[in-house]
C-alpha cells in the first residue's frame, strides 16, 4: 500500500498538469512549452543523483527520453490546450488497458482478473463523468490526448523492462527527462523561432509544471512502476481524470452531478479493484508450520560453518 500511495502521486499531479497548462502558459508555443517542462526537472534530478548512463542506458536515455519525454510531452501539451482540464485528462483512462496488453508480450505480466475488472469498472465511471452533454469538443484535441496514451504506455512498459534492479530509478528518470529536452530544443527553435516572453504567472507556472508534474511526478510513477504489477500502476493512473475532472469542476465552480459523482465512485472502486492483494491474504488463512530443527549430535553442528 505505500508503494500505491507513492505511484498516486504522479497521476494526481498530472491531473493538475492539465489545468497549469491550460489556464497559464503559452498555447502557441507546444514544443518549447515541453522542453522547459523536460530540461529543468531532468537536470534537477541529474543533480540530485549525481550518476550519468552507462553502457546500454546512454541508448536506452535516448529511446525512453524521446517516448517518454519528447513525444509525450508534446502531445499532453497540445491536448491541454485544446481541450477542457476534464476531457483531456479523461481520455486518458484507456491508459490501464493499453498497459496492460503492451506490458504481456514485453513483461511477461498476463493481466489478472482483478486488474481486468478494475479497468473495464474504472473506464466505465470514467464514461460517465466525461458523457455530460459537452459541446464542441476538439477532434485534434482527442487526438492527441490518445495518442499519448498509446506513446506513454509503451514508454512506460519498456521502462519497466529496462529498469533491472540494479539501475537507480532516480537516475533513470533524470536520464530519460534530460534527454528528450535536449532533443526538444532545436526542433522547438526550428519551428517555433525564438523563445516566448514568459510572464511572471507562466514562470511560477513552468516552476509547478516543472518539480511537481514532472520530476517528483515521474519519479514516483516509475518507481511504482518497479515496484508493482504494470496493471495495478495503470489503474492507479485513473486517479488522473479523478484530479482533472475534480479541479475543473472546483476552480471553475461548477456543480458535480449525480452521473459525475457516481462515475468517481466507479473510479475510485476500479483502482481499488485492481490493487495487488497482501501476501498473506493469497495464500488464505493457512500457516505454515515451522520446521522442526533437525537433532543431531553437538560435535556435528560444531563443524559447519554460516555458509
Amino acid at each position: 500500500m505505500r508503494s500505491v500511495a507513492l505511484t498516486a502521486v504522479a497521476p494526481v499531479a498530472w491531473g493538475t498538469n492539465y489545468y497549469v497548462t491550460h489556464e497559464f502558459l503559452p498555447p502557441d508555443t507546444p514544443l518549447y512549452g515541453a522542453a522547459l517542462r523536460a530540461l529543468p526537472a531532468g537536470l534537477v534530478l541529474l543533480g540530485l543523483c549525481g550518476q550519468r548512463p552507462r553502457g546500454a542506458w546512454w541508448w536506452r536515455s535516448a529511446v525512453l527520453g524521446l517516448l517518454n519525454v519528447s513525444v509525450f510531452f508534446v502531445l499532453v501539451y497540445a491536448a491541454s490546450q485544446l481541450l477542457p482540464t476534464s476531457i483531456a485528462s479523461t481520455v486518458m483512462a484507456v491508459s490501464p488497458l493499453a498497459m496492460m496488453l503492451i506490458a504481456w508480450p514485453l513483461v511477461s505480466e498476463r493481466p489478472g482478473t482483478a486488474h481486468l475488472a478494475g479497468a473495464a469498472i474504472g473506464l466505465g465511471g470514467v464514461c460517465l463523468m466525461l458523457l455530460t452533454g459537452t459541446e464542441g469538443i476538439s477532434v485534434p484535441g482527442v487526438s492527441a490526448s490518445a495518442a499519448a496514451v498509446l506513446v506513454s504506455s509503451f514508454g512506460h512498459i519498456l521502462t519497466k523492462r529496462w529498469n533491472t534492479a540494479g539501475t537507480d530509478v532516480l537516475a533513470s528518470t533524470a536520464w530519460q527527462l534530460t534527454a528528450g529536452g535536449l532533443f526538444l530544443l532545436p526542433v522547438a527553435a526550428a519551428v517555433e523561432g525564438p523563445p516566448p516572453a514568459l510572464s511572471p504567472s507562466a514562470l511560477l507556472a513552468f516552476g509547478y509544471v516543472t518539480l511537481i508534474a514532472t520530476a517528483l511526478a515521474f519519479a514516483a510513477w516509475f518507481t511504482g512502476l518497479r515496484h508493482l504489477p504494470s496493471g495495478t500502476v495503470g489503474l492507479i493512473g485513473l486517479l488522473n481524470p479523478v484530479t482533472g475532472v475534480l479541479l475543473g469542476t472546483a476552480v471553475a465552480g461548477d456543480v458535480l452531478t449525480v452521473q459525475q459523482l457516481c462515475g468517481l465512485a466507479l473510479v475510485l472502486f476500479g483502482v481499488v479493484l485492481g490493487r495487488p492483494a497482501r501476501a498473506g491474504r493469497r495464500g488464505g488463512s493457512r500457516i505454515r508450520p515451522r520446521p522442526v530443527p533437525d537433532e543431531r549430535p553437538a560435535r556435528e553442528s560444531s563443524t559447519c560453518g554460516p555458509g
